[in-house]
């Protein structure tokens, strides 16, 4: 590896502390990046060494040409009688063969004769690949011998743009040749939703096993606790019903306090059938709770009294610690507040055993919450609001995950759809 690469990998995992992943990512990066500078390199030293053959070819012909024409003029001057002497002939100057540098390596590169150009069109080939990156990749056993995305060619290019950016801290170059070069368009992904079946059926999912361990409590095994059941049922609500995120979910208390605000914190109320949270950016929204949610909400409080009772009147030394279980709306078994990446796992958990294809994770169940009171309403401005989202062009993306059921509305409502020609 060049050594200046690995200064700059280390510089990434020691000062920068970037993860292992990235560093992985990273390395892979500047290798490709290594490979083709060297190849450039070598290209452009065969060049060279062809002009400076050619050169010395011309100036040997000359040199030939030279010692023929003396060899002529000494010829005649015999067969005309003059017995003059004469010194050796004189072959000319031949040139004296300049030597050719070695063949760079990876241990040896001049970063500084890397243009913006060569940039560009590395870039322009991993995106997509000649024939000879073709060759390249299946001689290296890649299974993918088209294009790579747009979205690896950024993170390669970012990787370079670091790279070239600490070279020129070192004052190794002069200026970064990454700088300018712009990664190519990537298309946008459709959030991913479940279908409205899909989503009832996770939310109208009971587990059994709780159900039974809720009947008897003798029976009940590890993970089945009926208070797991109650708060993963109102977990679901919540995400489904509300489209909340996971940090607003898990951010959530029990009741309005002065703290909750400061801190910005989100609270219930069931009074109201509403909740406030804070999403990104410390804005606040207040949301309705429907009433599947509202249900599962009194569910799990009640359980939730019976295992953190309330607070006697009067005593008001408690530390942090004891104060934040007090408040929190959703606790984990150990009685502190539920954490996303707990969320996460449980509704891993839950969708499976729900019978659901594929896995869901939070954040599926806000947009399927989108996606569907999109498609029920056509409202789009509403659904900004309920999402929380601070453009509408974010929203806008939900049009298109439902476009072949648009398509059936305009089918069976338009008055020139069924126009016959």
């Amino acid at each position: 590896m060049n050594p200046l690469v690995q200064r700059y990998l280390d510089h990434a995992r020691f000062e920068k502390r970037l993860a292992e992943r990235t560093l992985t990512l990273y390395q892979q990066s500047l290798a490709q990046l290594t490979e083709l500078a060297v190849g450039m390199m070598q290209v452009k030293g065969a060049g060279q060494s062809l002009a400076q053959a050619k050169t010395q070819t011309q100036a040997q012909a000359q040199a030939q040409e030279q010692e023929q024409e003396q060899e002529q003029e000494q010829e005649q001057e015999q067969e005309n009688g003059l017995n003059t002497t004469s010194s050796s002939p004189s072959l000319g100057t031949v040139p004296v063969p300049v030597p050719v540098p070695g063949s760079p390596s990876a241990t040896h590169l001049d970063w500084s004769q890397i243009q913006p150009a060569h940039i560009r069109r590395w870039a322009a080939q991993w995106h997509s690949p000649s024939d000879a990156v073709k060759r390249h990749k299946s001689q290296n056993g890649a299974k993918n011998q088209n294009g790579h995305s747009s979205r690896s060619v950024a993170l390669m290019l970012s990787a370079w743009r670091g790279f070239f950016n600490w070279l020129c801290r070192e004052r190794l170059i002069a200026s970064n040749p990454v700088q300018a070069v712009r990664a190519p368009k990537s298309a946008k992904l459709l959030p991913k939703a479940l279908r409205v079946d899909d989503a009832v059926q996770l939310a109208e999912f009971k587990n059994q096993k709780a159900v039974t361990a809720a009947a008897n409590p003798s029976s009940s095994a590890a993970g089945t606790s009926p208070w797991l059941e109650a708060r993963d049922v109102a977990i679901v609500e919540l995400l489904y019903g509300c489209g909340i995120r996971v940090g607003e979910l898990v951010g959530l208390d029990c009741a309005f306090s002065a703290a909750a605000k400061d801190q910005g914190r989100g609270w219930v109320d069931l009074a109201n059938a509403e909740i406030h949270v804070f999403g990104k950016g410390r804005k606040r929204r207040q949301l309705p709770l429907g009433r599947q949610a509202a249900l599962a909400l009194q569910a799990w409080l009640k359980v939730r009294r019976d295992l953190i009772p309330p607070v006697a009147e009067g005593v008001e030394d408690l530390n942090g610690a004891e104060i934040e279980v007090q408040n929190a709306l959703f606790i984990g078994q150990r009685g502190t507040r539920l954490t996303p990446q707990a969320v996460w796992q449980r509704l891993r958990q839950r969708s499976l055993q729900a019978g659901l294809a594929a896995p869901v994770h939070p954040h599926m169940l806000r947009h399927s919450f989108a996606s569907h009171v999109l498609q029920s309403s056509g409202d789009l401005r509403a659904v900004q609001e309920l999402m929380g989202h601070a453009s509408i062009s974010s929203t806008q993306v939900y049009t298109g995950l439902d476009f072949q059921h648009l398509a059936k509305v305009y089918d069976a409502a338009h008055p020139r759809a069924h126009k016959k020609p």
